[in-house]
């Protein structure tokens, strides 16, 4: 089964106008379409360009921002997975629209597009206090705590 979804939806400006205020996807302890989570940051000096090598340039890097799109997503679940299941971002696709400066807020959005069996596919956005920075889709898993902290002790051991 393939998600297709159109970027034409504007996550902040659904939030703006209450859209996403509804109720939809709010069901405790449930994973369902329609959750959204929002996250947000004020740029600082570790979250430069500069800091990635020799590029002297003081806006939000690419890398920063990615992680906190990533972060939105987990917003949006955290309240509905059960306690021994853990997420995982398996896939981001985003365009890095604009730059943001040094000591500017931005805030990420995601929406839970969709869920197939443990596949979470969520549309996300992203604002500074101008103007849209980021757009994209991205990926979870749902996966068990567990199991996955076994694999990773063997990986890490064997």
């Amino acid at each position: 089964m393939t998600f297709i979804w159109s970027l034409d939806f504007d996550i902040h400006h659904s939030y703006q106008d209450g859209l996403l205020k509804s109720g939809l996807g709010k069901r405790s302890g449930e994973v369902i379409p329609g959750l959204t989570g929002r996250c947000e940051m004020i740029v600082k000096e570790e979250d430069l360009v500069s800091r990635l090598g020799d590029i002297h340039i003081g806006v939000l890097s690419t890398p920063r921002l990615v992680q906190l799109l990533e972060t939105a997503a987990i917003e949006a679940i955290r309240d509905h997975m059960s306690g021994d299941q853990v997420s995982l971002g398996t896939e981001v696709r985003i365009r890095h629209l604009a730059a943001t400066p040094l000591g500017m807020r931005v805030t990420a959005n995601a929406l839970l597009k969709g869920v197939e069996k443990n596949r979470l596919l969520f549309l996300v956005d992203a604002y500074d206090e101008k103007e849209k920075v980021a757009e994209g889709e991205h990926e979870r898993i749902l996966v068990s705590k567990e199991r996955f902290l076994q694999k990773v002790e063997k990986k890490r051991t064997g």
